[in-house]
């Protein structure tokens, strides 16, 4: 099997856009739930997994990540990657952090700072955040989507004008690039979260702080939400979910 990096059609349901990472995670788990890689079996290499998908080890590398964080495989040092279990864990785990732990952070701080940053932005703030988007809205890799995703929020943390809160964000910073990684999972997760991010920085810039904070709010719900959507459902089902958290202008067609 190869895949291409942007365009790789689902097995069940209609073809969809999906990501290299993507199609490789969604074919992974869906053997480990059908029983192909039994509890107990270890997964073929890296290497073998690139060759055999036709894409880079960062790519595999990526996806047997998020297949741990689900609580369905477990790394051993010096020997692997090892089914754990056929069925998903209701709380993921993002490096250090439980999704609900990590969730609940989010909720208490980001909300909170959003309104903050909408009051006490600067130009250079803005100007920051202005090309964030600009850059998200056109890159093609997911990973480094990733990464700026999480610049985002820590730059909206440092326009709070507290540097307490831009220290919490930056502590949590690589278990918000795996969750972004997660619920990216879900066909179109991307492109929303653009458009969200866009509700967020107007409103910062137009310094409406209810508005910044209900923006975040929105935000974050429709995150908790790709996250239930991805635990919950099997893997072929969740790769034409997205239309349970919502449309997207930007949409990519099949």
């Amino acid at each position: 099997m190869n895949l291409s990096d942007r365009q790789t059609a689902g097995q069940h349901g209609p073809p969809g856009r999906m990501s290299a990472m993507e199609a490789v995670l969604a074919d992974l788990r869906e053997a480990i739930e059908e029983g192909t890689y039994p509890v107990g079996e270890k997964l073929p290499a890296e290497s073998a997994l690139a060759q055999k998908y036709g894409v880079s080890r960062s790519v595999v590398r990526e996806a047997l990540r998020t297949l741990q964080a689900i609580g369905m495989t477990v790394s051993r040092t010096g020997r692997g990657t090892f089914v754990q279990s056929d069925r998903a864990v209701d709380n993921p785990t993002f490096g250090s952090y439980s999704a609900r732990d990590l969730m609940e952070v989010r909720q208490h701080v980001e909300i909170p700072v959003s309104g903050y940053a909408a009051l006490r932005r600067t130009e250079d703030d803005l100007d920051t955040l202005a090309r964030l988007l600009d850059r998200m809205a056109g890159e093609t890799d997911d990973l480094a989507w990733t990464t700026l995703d999480t610049l985002f929020h820590i730059t909206i943390a440092q326009a709070s004008g507290n540097p307490v809160f831009r220290k919490v964000i930056e502590e949590i910073r690589d278990a918000l690039a795996h969750q972004s990684t997660f619920v990216n999972q879900i066909h179109g997760r991307r492109e929303q979260s653009d458009d969200e991010h866009r509700r967020i920085v107007r409103a910062i810039a137009d310094g409406d702080r209810e508005e910044a904070m209900a923006a975040m709010q929105a935000h974050l719900a429709k995150v908790e939400t790709s996250l239930n959507i991805i635990v919950l459902r099997p893997a072929s089902e969740y790769r034409i979910a997205e239309e349970d958290v919502g449309g997207t202008e930007d949409r990519p067609t099949s």
